[in-house]
């Protein structure tokens, strides 16, 4: 794939030193170019409506208490909990066409969220990782975006709500989830159910390459190892939303190509997330099509703080490495993300 090959190759004037994101074709998005940003993603999606998504949130601080019907009911209430509980830190989106070749320039946008070490809910090593990642927390306090102007540009923007537009993800039961919080403005759906109805409104087509995979023989872990695996090189920092998003796109196109003979049977991979309930299918099953707005749950998620003295030092609460804690990823309690995967 010529396409996604450009997009891995590094300049010889950059080997000397590690290249900055827009040396990779990524933009940094900040508050001061939000708008100018969007004003040109609404031409390229046009052209490229291949979206591979990624988030980098402040990682898991609770756990939901009570009874569950299911493993299942469980998970949905873990990243609810979570999900309600904390704030974005970074969005990646990358622009791929059908072929699976990046937009020209810049094909990914990088957006950096507003966020405050010294108010906003975290698991330390979660942070300690992005830190060393690269993100700049003084930046995201004084520059970063408003949750509430990025969603209503996003509404606006062609990205979100058409059939054409299809989005990319691995593990992305969580990223989806800070995007539905993201649009809505509200807390989560207390119903799984309720959640995949939201979920399809706003995202028509999803291709969770995590899922894709247990129809890939040989092919296992995180999105790092499966990349490897694909001799696929990445470009730009590992743990930072944008990088991860890039990879996630030529992943899923490299695995079209080999696994899949150039062609996605829909009906039986679209619409799922890796990790969330299976029962709920894009193609007809219980997608509860929507004619009106969503509403987010009423109740708030019932959660146990592993650290209720410390309203920003929370740590895990599960045996995860700080990498599962800080990437989109979500798997089950001790396995919230694949601690190799971003």
């Amino acid at each position: 794939m010529p396409g996604v090959a450009r997009q891995f190759v590094i300049s010889s004037n950059a080997a000397a030193r590690e290249p900055t994101n827009e040396e990779c074709g990524i933009r940094e998005v900040w508050k001061g170019n939000l708008e100018d940003e969007f004003d040109t993603i609404r031409q390229v999606v046009k052209h490229y409506p291949y979206v591979a998504m990624d988030t980098e949130f402040p990682g898991v601080v609770a756990k939901p208490i009570g009874e569950f019907v299911s493993n299942a009911d469980f998970q949905y209430q873990l990243l609810r909990c979570n999900v309600d509980l904390l704030k974005i830190i970074q969005l990646g989106l990358s622009f791929f066409d059908e072929n699976g070749k990046p937009a020209p320039g810049i094909s990914t946008w990088q957006f950096n969220f507003e966020f405050n070490l010294t108010e906003d809910m975290y698991a330390q090593d979660s942070i300690d990782l992005l830190q060393n990642s690269g993100l700049q927390f003084n930046r995201h306090q004084d520059e970063g975006i408003d949750p509430v102007t990025f969603a209503e540009l996003l509404m606006t923007s062609g990205v979100v709500i058409l059939d054409e537009v299809r989005f990319l993800s691995f593990h992305s039961g969580y990223d989806f989830g800070y995007l539905i919080k993201l649009l809505t403005n509200q807390n989560l759906p207390a119903e799984e159910s309720k959640f995949f109805e939201v979920l399809y409104l706003y995202f028509p087509v999803i291709y969770d390459v995590k899922y894709l995979m247990k129809s890939c023989k040989n092919l296992k872990g995180g999105l790092q190892e499966v990349s490897e695996q694909l001799e696929l090189e990445r470009i730009g920092p590992q743990h930072q939303a944008g990088s991860d998003s890039l990879l996630t796109g030529a992943t899923f196109f490299r695995m079209r190509e080999l696994y899949f003979e150039g062609n996605i049977d829909n009906e039986k991979y679209c619409g799922h997330l890796y990790g969330l309930g299976t029962q709920h299918v894009q193609n007809g099953n219980d997608s509860g099509a929507s004619q009106s707005p969503p509403v987010g749950g009423a109740g708030q998620a019932t959660a146990l703080p592993p650290n209720s003295n410390s309203h920003n030092t929370a740590t895990p609460t599960n045996a995860d490495t700080a990498e599962g804690a800080a990437s989109g990823d979500g798997n089950a309690v001790d396995d919230v993300h694949d601690s190799s995967n971003k």
